[in-house]
């Protein structure tokens, strides 16, 4: 079992960057993929970013490509989103996630709520024009 954390939402105007990050608790938090979903109001969750276990592989939805990076420090147990260019389509809640299985192979396929186990409280982002 992981037990997270998320922190470092906000308010911050179109343009601006923010970072997130998600601290972990629980002996397994370095062998499992990690990800970051967002659900803004009236919307479904969706998918934002993935990293590996170990750091080596990453993965990103269309729309946050080039703006969003995630990483991780498993010697902190913790999962970033750094976040730039940051628009007002993406305000929402911000949510990081453990993967539910260990060292998974496939990170891309890993996109979906389903396949995470834990999930964090949520961060607020909200992004002003």
């Amino acid at each position: 079992q992981v037990y997270l954390v998320d922190s470092g939402g906000g308010l911050v105007q179109a343009g601006g960057s923010l970072r997130l990050s998600c601290a972990a608790s629980g002996r397994t938090f370095s062998n499992r993929a990690m990800g970051w979903f967002r659900q803004a109001p009236g919307k479904e969750r969706e998918f934002v970013a993935a990293i590996n276990w170990s750091g080596g592989t990453t993965n990103y939805a269309d729309s946050v490509k080039g703006r969003f990076t995630i990483s991780r420090d498993n010697a902190k147990r913790t999962v970033y989103l750094q976040m730039a260019n940051l628009k007002p389509e993406d305000t929402a809640v911000y949510y990081c996630a453990a993967d539910q299985l260990l060292f998974r192979h496939n990170l891309v396929a890993t996109t979906a709520p389903a396949d995470f186990g834990s999930w964090g409280q949520g961060t607020q982002v909200t992004v002003s024009s």
